[in-house]
């Protein structure tokens, strides 16, 4: 009676488990499986498992996940069967009426046996470690696809368990040069900023810091990267450090370049012919000049702007810079540091030296230019005054000259008139209206108004007067009449 009610209460002991129990006989059949173990295997009655092992295992395939650590590759039941007692044995189950139902079990065997120690059964109980081993293959997704490179120490002997293709690819390093080899082997934080520091922090388990590292590679080089710290737990609660890294090789080229085209440019600047000035973004200090730009206008100490003559000039120059961001050949009149006024072309580009922006200025003086061309003018007007002895072609080019066209557009010469513009312009330089020029032609009035306005067009004036000095320029014109013009050329139809 006793027993009985013992065995009563063992099995709702039992039943209440979290952990999952199956009981089988020694004729391989299964006696007994409380509801945690029906769950784990997604059934709700005991011949679902089956009634034997050998049903058992045809309904579900089980597959080791640490086989490395347990030995023989035997099923579970077989081995507990055989009076083997095992812990911890990790198996992939799956059912294989559907393949998509998949558990992760951590398995122990109990061997019950008789007084004299021969096995009457055997109990398999187990723990449903899916979600553990889910997060686990996260993990190992995660840290396997991360491009970064990455590396997983155990504190417990601060040897690397796990690396990345990342610290691969970055190092040279194989997988076999990296597992199982310590910290002190493989040294993560050599020349690290605060080495002492990082290595308490890796000791103490607790966050490192990022820093500067350089690497001893397989190369026989240093590789210089920046290096941090993070503790995390893996699975089974085994505590680890995951260190992770960024390749420094691109930055410190990059700096070494930008040192070598500051220095260029120091060397450029120093040397330039032109004077030159390194200005606030408001082009109102000189924050620098060479020597040129000392010798025209006064040491840095003495020149804290462009020394513009007339104020007006300086607004301008900066309402300039302010619209375009730029300043191309800008005119004006500066004062040297003996007093003098040249006058000079003044530029101004934007620029960054050692990390400050700022603008680049250069000043080109012009005043010998403007000299010979306003002699070259004077010397024009005085051959000019009296040109009947020069060829036509002379004298247009003498009027080029003095009046150079606008920027972008041809010069017009006589040679370029049609016929009738050339009419209409004989006629104005002899003082003759419309009315006039239409009675010498024997046209209409609106088509003389016509020529004339095209006339205007292609010579770039507004008014008859003008016409009459562009003529006079270029030696064209005859003598005006009293008011009634006569002309040759009468009785020239259109």
């Amino acid at each position: 009676m006793r027993s009985s009610h013992t065995q009563a209460q063992l099995a709702q002991v039992v039943a209440g488990l979290s952990e999952g129990v199956i009981l089988i006989e020694a004729d391989h059949t299964l006696s007994y499986a409380n509801e945690a173990a029906l769950t784990m295997h997604g059934v709700a009655e005991l011949d679902d498992l089956g009634a034997t092992i050998s049903e058992y295992r045809a309904n579900f395939v089980l597959r080791y996940r640490n086989h490395r650590e347990i030995g023989p590759l035997q099923h579970p039941v077989e081995r507990g069967l055989a009076g083997e007692t095992f812990r911890d044995a990790v198996v992939e189950v799956h059912h294989a009426r559907d393949p998509k139902k998949i558990w992760m079990h951590r398995i122990r065997s109990l061997v019950v046996t008789e007084a004299e120690g021969r096995p009457t059964g055997l109990a398999l109980i187990m723990q449903d470690v899916s979600d553990h081993y889910e997060a686990e293959e996260r993990f190992e997704s995660m840290f396997r696809a991360n491009p970064a490179p990455a590396v997983v120490c155990r504190l417990s002997d601060l040897r690397y368990v796990k690396v990345n293709q990342g610290f691969i690819d970055l190092t040279g390093f194989t997988r076999d040069q990296v597992l199982g080899r310590t910290f002190t082997e493989i040294d993560l934080l050599g020349q690290c900023e605060h080495r002492a520091a990082a290595v308490a922090h890796l000791h103490a388990g607790t966050p490192i810091l990022q820093g500067e590292a350089c690497l001893c590679v397989p190369a026989d080089c240093e590789k210089y990267v920046i290096v941090a710290g993070h503790p995390i737990e893996m699975p089974g609660g085994e505590r680890c450090m995951l260190f992770t890294f960024a390749d420094l090789e691109d930055r410190r080229k990059a700096e070494a370049e930008l040192r070598l085209s500051e220095e260029r440019f120091a060397k450029a600047f120093e040397l330039s012919p032109i004077p030159t000035a390194l200005l606030s973004s408001e082009a109102e200090v000189s924050t620098s000049i060479n020597e040129a730009y000392a010798a025209a206008f006064g040491d840095a100490a003495d020149v804290t702007s462009v020394p513009w003559v007339e104020e007006t000039e300086r607004t301008r120059f900066k309402r300039e810079l302010q619209r375009y961001g730029r300043v191309r050949a800008f005119e004006g009149r500066l004062r040297t540091r003996q007093g003098d006024i040249l006058d000079c072309l003044v530029s101004a580009e934007p620029i960054t030296v050692n990390g400050s922006s700022g603008l680049l200025c250069a000043v080109q003086d012009i005043s010998s230019r403007k000299r010979t061309e306003a002699e070259l003018i004077s010397a024009i007007e005085a051959v000019m005054a009296d040109a009947s002895w020069f060829s036509h072609g002379v004298i247009e080019k003498l009027a080029l000259l003095r009046n150079p066209p606008r920027s972008g557009k041809a010069p017009v010469t006589a040679e370029k008139l049609t016929a009738r513009e050339s009419d209409m312009l004989e006629g104005i330089c002899r003082g003759a209206t419309d009315e006039e020029i239409a009675g010498d032609l024997g046209v209409s009035l609106s088509t003389v108004r016509n020529h004339v306005t095209r006339l205007y067009r292609k010579i770039g004036v507004n008014r008859r007067s003008a016409v009459i000095v562009w003529a006079r320029e270029r030696g064209i014109g005859g003598t005006p009449t009293n008011g009634a013009g006569t002309s040759s050329k009468q009785g020239r139809k259109h």
